[in-house]
């Protein structure tokens, strides 16, 4: 396989685990350098809430596609495609391995695969969508999707209604909800590994992630970002607004249902090859994904 990619829930351990990976892998003679898909990780300034990887861990492996946006930016996932197939194909060319690594989904698959994605509409447009959501709330919003729309979409999901609302009123259709997250037709040959772990390991970790963060300044970095004008795709990091009034707890239930999404989003995943590494460490982890890695390769 020539692409390596790491999907998992948050606080999985996915950046820990693809730096050990990354040692193995240069042991070996390859340079790998990591090719980051996290929807919020892109934005500077947003390095501790989005748990991006640290000054230390990209001494230990090179990191792409973090910090690349400010946070008055709308980052979309038809920019990040090109960005990251982009990084990928240098990569390759330079006989690199990338190691291809987050949490994001649809960034994931916008990175791997070919897909059709929309435009980003107007800003006048998404201005105003914007505005009559502060003002009105998602759920009257949602009331003016068209009806086979609205039914893939909760009326409290802010960002998706936005999303939907903004395609409708120039006249584009949304994204169809349950279809698979990866096609047949990957841009390269690639061995798709998903980090699972116990329910309870995954929550325990979820907290110490976020005691982690605020002891960080993630409050902090957070209320920079909005006095710097913060986007509406950089507010919708995990646990934004929480932070900012100190909730914690909030922070920490925002954390545990985003990873239930994303087991969600792994378990539809096509030709994904599983790690359990529920009560096994972190080189442990990468050994049993570098023993996958070699199925493939073989």
């Amino acid at each position: 396989m020539s692409v390596i990619a790491i999907f998992g829930p948050t606080g999985a351990g996915k950046t820990a685990v693809a730096i050990e990976l990354a040692e193995m892998l240069r042991r070996r003679g390859e340079d790998p350098v990591a090719v980051s898909c996290d929807a919020i990780q892109v934005y500077r300034g947003l390095e501790v809430l989005s748990g991006a990887a640290s000054e230390s861990e990209r001494a230990r492996l090179e990191h792409r596609l973090t910090g690349v946006a400010g946070v008055t930016e709308e980052f979309s996932a038809g920019r990040f495609a090109e960005l990251a197939r982009r990084e990928i194909d240098e990569a390759l060319t330079a006989g690199r391995t990338p190691i291809v690594v987050g949490g994001t989904g649809l960034y994931m698959r916008a990175a791997l695969a070919e897909l059709d994605l929309q435009p980003p509409v107007p800003e006048e447009v998404r201005g105003r969508v914007e505005a009559e959501i502060g003002s009105h709330g998602s759920a009257a919003l949602h009331a003016e999707l068209d009806p086979d729309v609205a039914e893939r979409i909760h009326p409290n999901d802010r960002k998706r209604v936005a999303r939907a609302l903004e395609l409708q009123r120039v006249g584009l259709d949304p994204p169809e909800r349950g279809t698979a997250l990866w096609t047949a037709a990957l841009r390269h040959p690639t061995a798709l590994i998903g980090i699972v772990l116990d329910r309870d390991e995954l929550g325990r970790r979820i907290d110490r992630r976020v005691d982690a963060m605020v002891a960080a300044g993630a409050a902090e970095e957070a209320q920079e970002a909005i006095a710097g004008g913060a986007s509406r795709t950089a507010r919708s990091a995990l646990g934004f607004e929480a932070i900012l009034t100190g909730d914690v707890e909030a922070v920490k239930a925002a954390h545990r249902r985003y990873a239930r999404r994303q087991m969600t989003w792994l378990r539809k995943m096509e030709g994904i090859a599983i790690v359990d590494r529920s009560g096994i460490g972190d080189r442990r982890t990468a050994e049993r994904v570098l023993a996958i890695v070699d199925r493939g390769r073989g």
